[in-house]
């Protein structure tokens, strides 16, 4: 079951799934693992947030937040999605990336962009299967775990720009 995170509700398992992602790879830049105050800030701050769930437990979670904070760029979002280890090759991070896709459709988004470590062939995968592209590749542009990385960075149109551009709906915090 896809549906729009609640911060108190949801901040400690997005958090637990977040922390080996920190701890033990390069995926995620940051170099703590946030606890669940910051992930329900996260999630509070969130254009769209959005976990999945089953069997009762949170086992994904995708978010799209602002590209940039210039005006200008508002119908624009940069997107990740995160799946606990339990559930990995199983859907759900293509479920969640589906769901967000369409809601940040329907909200007006224009254009929403990805960035991965590299390599990833995971991630660089899914955003690939739904149509992102690679536009640029950031060389050496974070050093964590030993090693310098490579960033990645995916482009999709999520509709035709227009001007003037559609109205952008808030919706709900988490989705």
């Amino acid at each position: 079951m896809i549906r729009p995170a609640r911060p108190d509700d949801d901040a400690e398992a997005v958090a637990r799934i977040h922390a080996p992602y920190v701890t033990d790879t390069a995926v995620s830049f940051e170099e703590d693992a946030p606890d669940a105050a910051e992930m329900a800030r996260r999630i509070t701050g969130a254009i769209r947030w959005l976990v999945c769930e089953r069997d009762g437990a949170v086992v994904g979670y995708a978010y799209a937040g602002a590209f940039h904070g210039r005006a200008a760029y508002r119908w624009s979002v940069e997107l990740s999605v995160y799946v606990d280890g339990s559930a990995r090759r199983s859907g759900v991070g293509g479920e969640l990336l589906d769901e967000l896709l369409r809601e940040l459709r329907e909200g007006g988004y224009v254009q929403a962009f990805a960035g991965a470590t590299l390599p990833n062939p995971g991630s660089v995968g899914l955003f690939g299967s739904r149509g992102f592209r690679r536009v640029a590749t950031f060389e050496a542009v974070g050093h964590k775990l030993g090693a310098w990385h490579d960033v990645a960075w995916m482009q999709l149109a999520l509709r035709e720009p227009t001007s003037p551009p559609p109205p952008l709906s808030a919706g709900p915090v988490g989705g």
